[in-house]
């Protein structure tokens, strides 16, 4: 009788174990619970996310990310971290999602999972106005070039055979190319028109951009944990988007929307219109020629 009744009541104890296994809170019912949502980011990447003349932290991330959250219910708790410290955290536990124009990449989908894209950026390649010697991508090739570590960027860089230096901020990116320690910068166009809309005397041009527009998505790690998370935040970016909300910040701090699908369509229209153009000259060149 005894060994019967220890059977039922160890059955009893496996069914409230099990019971309480699944009735464990996700991250976002913890989120929600605690009212309030970690966010990595930056906060020395204008106009994404950086601190204005007040010392407050401000930005299109800031705001999108602020905005994601009240659509979540929750406050925005912002963790200012390095960029090669955002992943690491993410990983870690330390914070619920980034925002601070993160790309999606192949590699990166391997670790994350991502949300929909709430921005469609081209990759400038920049150099200081007396440099005659880059003018293309390929041009890269034994030059040295200043990034953020583990950056899109520097990855892009290092796949045309530069060497690249690992830098904080885009305003030292800036500085290492005006004083010749480095050749070139790779970096997000909107960004570098706004470094030169506060820096309009910098002696700096863009000689190139990628063809394609590279999509910038909130990045959460992956796993049924945080399954819930993504899907509320793939809701909230797409009623922004509906609502004109994300068009409004974008044009805000880019001066352009680069919020929606069209922006990459755009970018692709002036890729397409720039070829067609060198084309229409390389025949009147040759026909002249002629």
């Amino acid at each position: 009788m005894s060994k019967k009744i220890a059977s039922i009541l160890m059955a009893l104890l496996l069914a409230l174990s099990a019971a309480a296994f699944a009735e464990e809170p996700d991250q976002l019912a913890r989120i929600q619970s605690s009212g309030e949502i970690t966010v990595a980011t930056e906060g020395t990447w204008a106009p994404w996310t950086y601190h204005d003349e007040d010392g407050a932290l401000v930005g299109y991330d800031v705001e999108v990310a602020q905005a994601i959250a009240a659509k979540l219910g929750v406050t925005a708790t912002f963790a200012e971290t390095a960029w090669d410290g955002i992943f690491a955290g993410l990983s870690a536990g330390r914070f619920d999602l980034a925002a601070n124009g993160v790309e999606v990449t192949e590699e990166r989908a391997q670790t994350y999972d991502f949300s929909v894209p709430y921005g469609y950026i081209r990759t400038a390649l920049v150099v200081r106005g007396d440099n005659a010697d880059i003018a293309s991508f390929e041009d890269l090739a034994g030059k040295r070039t200043a990034n953020s570590i583990a950056s899109t960027y520097m990855t892009l860089a290092e796949s045309y055979g530069a060497e690249a230096i690992g830098v904080d901020t885009l305003d030292q990116t800036m500085e290492m190319v005006l004083s010749g320690r480095a050749d070139a910068t790779l970096n997000a166009e909107v960004s570098v028109y706004d470094y030169l809309r506060v820096h309009p005397d910098a002696d700096i041009k863009i000689v190139a951009l990628t063809d394609d527009a590279s999509e910038v998505a909130i990045p959460v790690r992956k796993g049924d944990d945080s399954a819930s998370l993504l899907a509320a935040v793939n809701q909230a970016i797409e009623e922004l988007r509906a609502d004109g909300t994300l068009s409004a910040l974008s044009e805000k701090y880019f001066g352009s929307d680069i919020s929606g699908a069209d922006a990459a369509q755009t970018a692709e229209s002036e890729t397409t219109e720039t070829e067609a153009a060198e084309t229409a000259e390389t025949e009147v060149s040759e026909s002249a020629a002629e």
